[in-house]
């Protein structure tokens, strides 16, 4: 079961773990009620009002995992947040690659996860989720925030759902004796969740600014995702921030 160190006030609970991760035990959960300087992937802020929402750190030692197939760990954790927040929201919640959290094209969760090697092995992942809960209004610049509340005009208690969440996310990522098997029915159950899996090809982004239409075909056990390009037919491959979606005239 994890353990859980709730901090009444911090800058960032990845910042707060990756300071403590040598003397804390695996699947320890550091949480806060306001986080003053919250981070999302490649360095962007992550908005969150005081004692609305969960932001919290999850810390996993020495991971039955190489790191040429650490992907896994963010599909377990992605997963799990998901599958949560579907137990109230039936429809609509997708991951988008690599392991944002959406609601419809609205993102109700950002999930930031940092390894540390030891050798040919992963030291230690520590896995930030921020997931907007109770929070009305937000005032950032974010250009597609949502919260629970706004979906379905409810409050809810975060202590139960922090609990109930990092207990799938103890269990999604515990690799000690999985099989292929067990590998290959997580990575489907992601790959069912994946935002704009459908099949069908959308509009994306290339840093240069080209767009082009392409359909997801996979994602590769190191994160890179796989699309055919609608023009040529051919596969590409991408890591994360080398392509981007276009949401709604955003680049996303």
């Amino acid at each position: 079961m994890p353990r859980y160190i709730k901090l009444t006030e911090t800058a960032s609970t990845n910042t707060y773990m990756a300071q403590m991760a040598s003397i804390l035990p695996s699947t320890t959960v550091v949480y806060t009620d306001r986080q003053t300087a919250g981070r999302g992937q490649k360095g962007n802020s992550w908005e969150s009002e005081d004692g609305k929402n969960l932001a919290f750190s999850f810390l996993l030692k020495n991971p039955a995992i190489e790191p040429a197939r650490q992907f896994y760990i963010s599909e377990g954790v992605s997963f799990a947040v998901a599958e949560m927040l579907s137990v109230y929201v039936p429809e609509g919640i997708t991951i988008k690659w690599p392991n944002d959290i959406y609601y419809r094209d609205k993102k109700i969760c950002g999930i930031l996860i940092e390894h540390t090697l030891s050798g040919s092995r992963i030291g230690h992942s520590i896995i930030g989720v921020g997931i907007n809960i109770n929070q009305e209004r937000f005032v950032s610049d974010a250009p597609n925030p949502i919260s629970l509340k706004n979906i379905t005009g409810q409050d809810y208690d975060l202590e139960r759902m922090l609990r109930d969440l990092n207990e799938s996310i103890e269990r999604l990522t515990d690799f000690t004796s999985a099989s292929e098997a067990a590998f290959d029915a997580l990575h489907e159950r992601y790959l069912a969740r994946l935002y704009r899996a459908d099949g069908h090809p959308h509009q994306w982004q290339l840093p240069s600014g080209e767009t082009f239409l392409g359909t997801i075909v996979d994602v590769q056990p190191d994160g890179l995702l796989c699309l055919r390009h609608e023009d040529t037919g051919e596969i590409g491959k991408y890591y994360f921030k080398e392509v981007k979606h276009v949401i709604n005239s955003h680049i996303l």
